[in-house]
């Protein structure tokens, strides 16, 4: 089992972001930092946008997420509704 994870700046947006993927991922670990808040998963990890609006209570593209995001591991596959993370073989 490999796993993947995504780390983000520690802010108000950003808190946001880590609740929806816990509730869109129920095995996710969170771990925070002073400056950081680092998310791993087992295989593979998906954030909805409409998980994400529901927790920030606004509109939200996820491109927006590249403004918070410090580094991710694993194979990218977005759409403008998912943005997944997995280890392909």
């Amino acid at each position: 089992m490999s796993t993947v994870f995504i780390a983000f700046q520690t802010n108000e947006t950003s808190r946001g972001i880590v609740e929806a993927i816990e509730d869109d991922n129920p095995s996710a670990v969170v771990s925070e930092q002073p400056a950081m808040v680092k998310v791993d998963v087992p295989d593979s990890m998906t954030i909805r946008r409409s998980t994400i609006e529901e927790k920030l209570g606004r509109r939200f593209d996820l491109q927006e997420m590249q403004v918070h995001l410090i580094t991710l591991s694993g194979h990218v596959d977005e759409s403008d509704e998912e943005f997944n993370l997995s280890w392909k073989q």
